[in-house]
Order: C-alpha cells, then sequence, then structure tokens
C-alpha cells in the first residue's frame, strides 16, 4: 500500500519555513519509529493555478516524472526550485 501526504502551499518559502522549523524537524526525526523508510522518490512539488485542487493521480505523475527526469519546471523539490509561471 502506498500512501500520499498531499498538502497545497501558498510558496516554497513557506513550505521550507514549516519543513525546517525545529518543531517538524524534531517530530520528523522519529518517523522511523511510525513509518518504512522510502526506496523511491517521496517528494515532489509543482504550481498550481489559484483554486485548483490536486488529485492524488496528478501528485503520483509528478513523483514519476521527477523520479525519471529529475527536477524540472513540473516537478522540483527543495534542491532545485523553479518560480511560478509567468513570473
Amino acid at each position: 500500500m502506498r500512501i500520499l501526504n498531499l498538502s497545497v502551499w501558498e510558496t516554497v518559502e513557506d513550505l521550507r519555513a514549516f519543513t525546517y522549523d525545529e518543531r517538524h524537524v524534531a517530530f520528523m526525526r522519529r518517523r522511523r519509529a511510525w513509518f518504512e523508510a522510502h526506496v523511491d522518490v517521496y517528494f515532489v512539488m509543482w504550481w498550481v493555478p489559484a483554486g485548483h485542487e490536486p488529485t492524488i493521480e496528478e501528485a503520483e505523475g509528478r513523483l514519476a516524472m521527477i523520479a525519471s527526469d529529475g527536477p524540472s519546471r513540473d516537478a522540483f523539490n527543495f534542491m532545485l526550485t523553479f518560480p511560478p509561471p509567468g513570473q
């Protein structure tokens, strides 16, 4: 069974601030007690239009993109980010 955690953030900076906040980091240090280790790519970001609700199928497609081609404007990560379309 594959479990997906899907959330929508206004900016990459907002997500980065949450991800690296000391309280979240402390929690994630214990993740091995609750989660199995990842063997595949497990994190991807992409821009969505305002009001759009991404689907699980969309997320799986973006994970496949970054796994096969690496970061791009359509599927990226914290190591290589891209601005929103039109910027």
